[in-house]
């Protein structure tokens, strides 16, 4: 049985720093900026033999319930209620300070076990912290240098030590291989895998990734899915910094949400952590397989929110548009004809994308937007036969052949499905650099009508076959 453990302390004390080296990758955003962290993070960690859960949280701070201090304090005070123990990080460089202190008794008031970790204790300047960090009444202080690795031996003793043996270790064979526990194969895919039709496995855990500007309400529509304030939201735009990964079910089915930071243009962002965590958003639309785009429904389709959905049909996900604050709109029936009209419009190059009214205040349309999101993964996983492919092609080429380039005519000869996630297929035709990106563009959309593709990016390659008597000619 796996256990939880959380890492508290003030702003800027390397909690993050060491939440990235227990993890094993950089996941959670490093700055040298007090307070970067500001949702809570869960992720499987790894020391040495000690396989557990690490939950990374914003720093401690003493401001009321209201503001954006205080409701990441609640988020802290949740983690806390959530973990098995504690690690409580102090900066050995700067010593104890009256926050430290301020925040141990809430610690202490837990009642969970606690691991005090001194960081940044390869300073020479860190012997005095150190010595104070006693005063805190956790015991005999762990120094760190979690940029650097160091200490980590100890503190793994010292998680055996507050966890117990028995189920900080479990019962192991003689290789040191846990036998209290059912094995779980992790199966780690490429999201672009090929997959058919026929094999298309609705059991499978879906990847969501949710974007949009900033204070257009990603984490409050997330909040209202799983049913728990489990992001921190408010009036201020730009709360979310990094990119958030949530596990969930819907109607029986895994789903692993991602909630990204807002994306500004390129030219209002300035600092560098604004920066990093729009990286990372960008990080978390590759990894998706169906991105949700959230627009506010009061000012939709500003030049930044096509922006967004271009780079996502260039990635080749899975788009659904989520027109949230609908709660806010006074005449809906036109409104959504209104904007399902400028999406078609301002849109052209992924047609019949699913576009749904949400509120993620009121929890109104989600149910509408979860199956719309279903529905266009299934269509993003789609595979058509070769056979079908080929006499659609021939009807069409027939009814609408390619136009004539320098006074010869372009011949189609034969096009196939080459992968899915996002479905790609390959034409043979003669001379594919001559043919006009406006035919190709019939093609897909005729592709798209025929074979019910809506709403998900579709490539074509053209390429030509091989003439065997070409190096004949050359030779004459």
């Amino acid at each position: 049985m796996t256990f939880k453990i959380a890492v508290l302390g003030r702003p800027n004390v390397g909690k993050s720093t060491l939440f990235n080296r227990l993890v094993g990758r950089k996941i959670a955003l490093v700055d040298d900026t007090p307070g970067v962290t500001r949702d809570r993070r869960v992720h499987d960690a790894h020391l040495y033999d000690l396989d557990f859960d690490v939950i990374d949280t914003a720093g401690f701070e003493d401001a009321a319930a209201e503001t954006l201090q205080g409701r990441m304090r609640a988020q802290t005070e949740l983690a806390i209620e959530e973990a098995d123990a504690i690690i409580f990080m102090i900066d050995a460089k700067a010593g104890v300070l009256p926050d430290d202190r301020t925040f141990a008794e809430i610690v202490r008031r837990s009642g969970k076990p606690v691991i005090l970790a001194a960081n940044k204790s390869e300073s020479r300047t860190s012997e005095a912290g150190l010595l104070e960090a006693w005063e805190l009444g956790f015991g005999e202080p762990i120094p760190l240098a979690a940029e650097h690795g160091i200490g980590m031996p100890d503190l793994r003793d010292a998680i055996v030590d507050a966890i117990g043996e028995d189920r900080a270790l479990g019962i192991r064979d003689s290789e040191g291989y846990l036998i209290d526990e059912a094995t779980v194969d992790i199966d780690i895919e490429d999201p672009d895998a090929e997959e058919s039709e026929d094999d298309y496995d609705a059991t499978k855990p879906v990847r969501i990734a949710v974007v949009g500007r900033p204070n257009a309400g990603k984490s409050t529509m997330i909040n209202a899915l799983i049913g728990e304030e489990r992001l921190l939201t408010g009036p201020e735009a730009g709360i979310t910094r990094d990119s958030i990964s949530v596990e969930w079910e819907w109607e029986g089915r895994e789903v692993k949400l991602f909630d990204t930071a807002g994306m500004r243009r390129k030219s209002r962002v300035q600092e560098k952590l604004e920066r990093l965590s729009v990286a990372d958003g960008l990080r978390a639309v590759r990894f998706a397989e169906v991105v949700v785009i959230v627009l506010d429904a009061t000012i939709p389709f500003e030049k930044q929110d096509l922006q967004i959905a271009d780079l996502i049909i260039r990635e080749g996900r899975a788009p659904v548009i989520a027109f949230n604050k609908w709660d806010l709109i006074d005449n809906p029936q036109e409104k959504l004809a209104e904007l399902r009209e400028a999406t078609e419009r301002l849109l052209p190059q992924i047609r019949g994308i699913q576009a749904v009214p949400i509120s993620g205040e009121t929890g109104r349309g989600l149910d509408k937007l979860m199956a719309s999101i279903f529905k266009t993964h299934r269509v993003w996983n789609s595979r058509v036969s070769t056979g079908r492919l080929n006499r659609w092609l021939e009807r069409v080429s027939a009814h609408h052949p390619p136009p004539a380039v320098s006074g010869r005519r372009l011949k189609v000869k034969y096009l196939t499905q080459v992968k899915t996630r996002p479905p790609a297929f390959v034409l043979s035709c003669s001379r594919p650099d001559d043919m006009p990106q406006s035919y190709v563009r019939y093609l897909i959309n005729n592709l798209r009508e025929t074979f019910d593709i809506p709403g998900v990016p579709l490539r074509m390659f053209l390429r030509t076959s091989d003439n065997p008597f070409a190096s004949r000619a050359k030779k004459r």
